[in-house]
């Protein structure tokens, strides 16, 4: 497959290349090493002040991407990463040769100009242009305005094209850099640390998913791309660091789905002394601040049910067998110490619909009851507490009910969006959780961690807060890989020309 039109690209790359010909023929460099900028394109808007036309210079470079001849003049637009600004180049002004120029420029072309800020007839802040330097020449067309790059996988492979004719996805994935740098903010002004933690491990735990395998030739051992950021970070605590977090890419070798991607940004925070109470504070004033700090505002349109989230009101506090019970429409929860509870759990699950795997272990069953009937209709923030320990070694059994785990999932907007946990910090019963979680392959053990453990951790709150989704939530975004700047792809056929 061929990503752009050959009938279109073909003779327009041609066109192109001989104009290139020409400019270097004529001692033209059309690939500059370097251009002069005072102001970004919203810089130089804000910069204008009304009723002082041609009285602010300004140098700016971008992209062409709006040209407009009215023979002895042109009002083009130029696009950098802080959107558009119009230029106005006239050829009394910058000359005949220089206009000659111009005119064969196209659109694509990387420009710097040097002018003057005024406001046109109709109202818009313009450049007027005094001079100008082609900087990079655009040997393939952008896609049409209104039929080109339409088709999603074309936008996924060719993302820097995306980014040019599709301002939605430009915004949103602007967006995605102001949210990190958001979380970034609130969680230095409660003292946490950032580190960087390695992506290769040994083992690969912290999780349930299967990771992906590589070889390292200088050690020559095999390892595995990181599944979790946790169990490093909890050896920082060990080690003193009360307060730390890491975001950091994340690899499972597992399926793809509006809501999964195999690599993907997680922020992990962990705090000594606290709980998953503890975590409960911390993830309202992170998403509280960054709807402040990137939408200007603390409530959200979902679109998908069209409900009005609000971060800033009360947010639900829900147990998970409470819900599990309203679900089924009878008491599971009051069979769980006995031997009916499977079937009970069974007959739960088909009563909602729902295929169940004979491998399944109750716990699973129950999950995919929770996973499939419940969390879609949970829209507004809900805290679902106290799972089943099966479905975390890592967090602290209830003192109330053994089975449980002192925990939290919250729910927005139909999805998981943070897992807290009050940590466990018992080495032995940790190590009786692992021994449970890998059964026989022992190899799966991280015994690492587990001396770490063994010389002391502090009682702890951790969290999980997936990046991805959370920009999904607050940009509306339809799916995952709309919100990832290069989603993972099956690779293109050799020999394919994209």
């Amino acid at each position: 497959m061929s990503d752009i039109p050959q009938d279109i690209s073909h003779d327009q790359y041609a066109v192109r290349l001989k104009k290139l010909q020409d400019l270097r023929a004529a001692g033209s460099d059309p690939f500059r090493a370097n251009c002069e900028q005072t102001h970004f394109s919203g810089e130089a808007l804000k910069a204008y002040v009304d009723g002082q036309d041609y009285t602010v210079p300004v140098k700016v470079a971008g992209r062409l991407v709006v040209i407009r001849d009215m023979g002895k003049s042109q009002f083009v637009k130029i696009l950098d990463q802080q959107g558009q600004i119009q230029l106005y180049v006239k050829k009394d002004l910058v000359g005949d040769g220089p206009y000659a120029a111009f005119k064969k420029l196209d659109l694509g072309d990387f420009i710097g100009v040097e002018g003057t800020l005024f406001k046109s007839k109709s109202g818009e802040i313009t450049v007027r242009v005094d001079k100008f330097v082609l900087v990079a020449k655009a040997l393939r067309p952008l896609p049409e305005k209104w039929h080109g790059l339409t088709d999603p996988e074309q936008v996924y492979r060719q993302r820097y094209l995306d980014l040019v004719v599709n301002p939605e996805s430009r915004d949103r994935l602007l967006k995605r850099s102001q949210i990190v740098a958001s979380l970034r903010r609130t969680l230095a002004g409660r003292k946490f640390i950032e580190v960087e933690t390695p992506v290769l491990e040994g083992v690969a735990g912290g999780a349930a998913a299967r990771p992906f395998t590589t070889h390292h030739n200088a050690l020559g051992a095999d390892f595995f791309l990181r599944i979790a950021l946790e169990l490093r970070l909890k050896r920082l605590l060990v080690g003193g660091i009360d307060r730390v977090f890491e975001i950091g890419r994340v690899f499972r070798n597992e399926g793809v789905s509006r809501k999964h991607n195999p690599e993907f940004t997680m922020l992990e925070v962990y705090q000594a002394y606290s709980d998953f109470r503890g975590m409960m504070d911390l993830i309202k004033a992170l998403l509280q601040n960054a709807c402040r700090d990137v939408l200007g505002a603390t409530e959200i349109k979902h679109a998908a049910s069209g409900q009005v989230i609000n971060f800033a009101g009360d947010w639900r506090e829900a147990r998970y067998f409470d819900l599990i019970d309203e679900a089924v429409g009878f008491k599971l929860s009051e069979f769980r110490p006995t031997p009916d509870y499977r079937a009970k759990a069974i007959e739960g699950a088909k009563q909602l619909g729902l295929e169940i795997h004979d491998g399944w272990e109750t716990f699973e069953i129950v999950n995919e009851i929770f996973g499939k009937k419940i969390e879609p209709t949970l829209i507004q923030p809900t805290f679902v507490t106290h799972l089943p320990k099966e479905l975390c070694p890592l967090a602290k059994l209830n003192q109330q009910d053994a089975g449980l785990i002192d925990v939290f999932e919250l729910i927005i907007g139909g999805m998981e969006v943070a897992p807290a946990y009050s940590e466990q910090n018992d080495p032995a019963v940790q190590r009786e959780m692992f021994e449970k979680q890998v059964g026989e392959e022992t190899q799966n053990l991280d015994n690492d961690f587990l001396l770490a453990l063994e010389h002391g951790m502090p009682p702890a709150g951790g969290m999980g807060v997936g990046i991805d989704r959370l920009t999904i939530l607050l940009t509306g975004a339809e799916s995952i890989r709309d919100v990832i700047l290069f989603p993972s792809l099956r690779p293109t056929p050799a020999g394919d020309k994209q």
